[in-house]
């Protein structure tokens, strides 16, 4: 195996680890948005205002992150 290849396996290890701990970070970032939507859609059964729950508290928390 040359160094080209070794090179580009590492940067292609690198980039993978990157890719999963982002989508690891944005299923936490959602987490919250999704129970808050499950239980508006288990009490009122309408998707609609589930959505509206879900949008508002993503909107909630990316305001308490962007204060802080």
């Amino acid at each position: 195996m040359d160094l080209i290849s070794l090179m580009g396996f590492a940067a292609l290890v690198i980039v993978g680890i990157a890719l999963v701990i982002f989508v690891v970070k944005v299923v936490w970032a959602l987490l919250p948005a999704a129970i808050v939507a499950v239980i508006v859609f288990i009490l009122t059964a309408s998707m609609w205002w589930a959505g509206v729950a879900f949008l508002a508290v993503i909107v909630l928390s990316l305001l308490a992150k962007l204060i802080r």
